[in-house]
Order: structure tokens, then C-alpha cells, then sequence
């Protein structure tokens, strides 16, 4: 069971088979149009049950929301937030730069990561995730944003 932690300027933690909280942000308070969105919600998912296990996914205009569990490779190594992290920004930086014809950085290298102590804020979170485009106004209804993602289960 490895646990470690490293830090940039905030400190993170990873714990064995617990669930994080997720957030980054594009960098300079950019506004990501429908298409980049649909774009970066694909790469989140693409991961999911190969190296995530993912509650769930949300790609806001200028930020993006992650519910998930970090699974582990054949030999029972975890893998570590910032590889994960790295593939899917990434991945979803390139393509959404050659899609809105820009280039630089698309995220800001800083993320917030916040480990959940219990299925009550599994549930808190999973909830805040949903309500997040109904709290910035962009829908009425979670259930009409089109760049919300929650497991089936």
C-alpha cells in the first residue's frame, strides 16, 4: 500500500483506495466554448476503469470538476494523481488548442485536491458537482447541462 504526497504550492495527499474531489481551472480565466468542453469531458472519461474509477465528471466553462478513486496497475501499484492529471490535461490542452487555433497553456498547473473521508461526503460532492452549472446559472435543471457525467451507479 503506497501512499505519498508532493507538493507544488499547495500540498497533496493521496491515500490507497479513497476518493478525491478534483478541481483545475484554465489558465487566464479562459472560457471554454461547447465544443472544448464536450473535448475535455471525453478525455476524463476516457480513463475511467482503466486508471480512475469515476463518481463523477463536470467541464464548467473555465474550470473542471473530478470525482474519483485512483485504481491500480497489475502490480497492485496505485496510480498517482499527477500522472492521471497529466494525461488528461494534456491530451485535452492539445487538441482544444488546435481546435480554438491557439497555443500556450490551456490549465493552470495547480489543481486542488481534497481526499473524502465518508460515503456521506461522496454523496456532498457528487451533489455539488451536479448543482454547479444550476448555482452559475447556466442551466436550470442539473440534468440540462450537456458536460455533466455521473456513474450509472
Amino acid at each position: 500500500m503506497r501512499r505519498y504526497e508532493y507538493r507544488r504550492r499547495l500540498p497533496h495527499y493521496q491515500k490507497t483506495d479513497v476518493p478525491l474531489f478534483i478541481t483545475f481551472r484554465t489558465s487566464n480565466f479562459l472560457i471554454l466554448p461547447d465544443q472544448a468542453r464536450s473535448l475535455v469531458l471525453s478525455h476524463c472519461l476516457r480513463d475511467h476503469e482503466n486508471t480512475i474509477h469515476l463518481f463523477a465528471a463536470i467541464a464548467m466553462p473555465d474550470h473542471v470538476h473530478l470525482l474519483l478513486t485512483p485504481l491500480r496497475d497489475n502490480e497492485g501499484w496505485i496510480f498517482e494523481l499527477p500522472k492521471i492529471l497529466r494525461a488528461i490535461k494534456g491530451s485535452s490542452s492539445r487538441n482544444i488548442n488546435k481546435l480554438m487555433t491557439r497555443t500556450g497553456p490551456l490549465w493552470q498547473d495547480e489543481s486542488f485536491d481534497h481526499v473524502l473521508r465518508s460515503a456521506e461526503s461522496l454523496q456532498q460532492k457528487t451533489e455539488y458537482i451536479r448543482q454547479n452549472p444550476v448555482r452559475k446559472g447556466l442551466v436550470k435543471r442539473p440534468e440540462d447541462y450537456p458536460w455533466l457525467w455521473l456513474a450509472p451507479e
